[in-house]
């Protein structure tokens, strides 16, 4: 067995059918990758064309198995310019015929590489809070949670927690770490409170 990666620029009229055809059976099969029903060409070629229309604001990575499409992934840079080194990971999938070969974490290790060499300083996910499988792999690769959001994603009318998880990836030299420090742009004194 043979698995590949590649990072597509253009979408032609079989890169459209193969992506359709993950996403659409991921979803099918109960995957967590943003649709609630599995989605219509339409919609998967709308996404696609989101991710590919700006190769400096986000790129897909493709995974085939001995010549097939079997996986996606891909990084979104913050639309934000104060969040613009930045960008969230989307769309992790293995089709269900391919499970278990192991591409989840060839996919988002390349996602992390390539988002590195593009300049990010870090990369942010989401996960649906049951999908312990993929916090598992994403806390391997270095990811860690930041935040919960209880019972906010919806799927008719069963509520799931939303997982944040971030990936430092590094700074540039120059860059100056001011975190949650009194002072400087933005900065507000803390308010008094009143003693009763």
């Amino acid at each position: 067995m043979e698995i590949e990666l590649s990072w597509p620029v253009a979408a032609d009229e079989r890169l459209r059918a193969e992506v359709h055809e993950v996403l659409h059976a991921v979803v099918a099969a109960g995957g967590a990758i943003g649709w609630t029903s599995p989605p219509g060409r339409a919609e998967t070629d709308a996404w696609l064309d989101g991710v590919l229309a700006s190769p400096s604001d986000g790129a897909l990575v493709v995974a085939r198995v001995d010549g097939v499409l079997r996986g996606t992934a891909s990084w979104k840079r913050s639309d934000s310019a104060v969040f613009e080194h930045m960008a969230e990971v989307r769309r992790v999938t293995a089709h269900p015929a391919a499970r278990g070969l192991g591409l989840g974490a060839r996919l988002l290790g390349a996602v992390v590489e390539h988002a590195r060499a593009a300049g990010l300083e870090m990369l942010t996910l989401g996960v649906r809070g049951n999908n312990h499988g993929a916090i598992q792999l994403y806390e391997s690769l270095g990811f860690r949670e930041w935040g919960r959001l209880p019972n906010v994603i919806a799927v008719g009318d069963v509520r799931f927690d939303d997982v944040r998880m971030y990936l430092p990836l590094g700074h540039r030299p120059g860059v100056v770490l001011h975190g949650s420090a009194p002072g400087g742009l933005g900065s507000s004194p803390a308010r008094a409170t009143a003693d009763h």
